[in-house]
């Protein structure tokens, strides 16, 4: 789904709002997320995903067809990450939840200490 597409369905579903309210709205909310992104900031929206930036230092590569060396400079790349309902959801609301932790067995209790004596 592209910008567009996801305003029309907005708009669709809520017939009350014009769609350049609802254009308005999807993109102040983009430039905010791009906004704090460029501050360094993260951006947590619960149960949809978590934006941040990931940080990648200058190193010397190789060229895959010569094999010389190469100077990669420094980058910097958002990164998304889904939040946990989003991914339930993908992997469908019945059968796709993740399998429970193995289950520790309980601790039997210590006997009583005899008494010495």
């Amino acid at each position: 789904m592209i910008k567009s597409e996801l305003i029309l369905r907005i708009a669709e579903q809520n017939p009350h709002l014009y769609a350049r309210d609802v254009e308005a709205v999807v993109n102040t909310i983009f430039d905010t997320i791009t906004a704090a992104l460029e501050r360094g900031d993260r951006v947590e929206l619960r149960g949809f995903g978590a934006f941040s930036v990931k940080h990648r230092e200058a190193r010397q590569g190789r060229n895959p067809r010569s094999g010389a060396a190469v100077a990669v400079k420094v980058k910097t790349a958002p990164v998304f990450r889904p939040g946990k309902e989003m991914r339930l959801r993908l992997q469908g609301e019945t059968g796709g939840v993740a399998a429970p932790s193995p289950h520790r067995e309980p601790r039997q209790a210590a006997s009583p200490a005899s008494p010495e004596g």
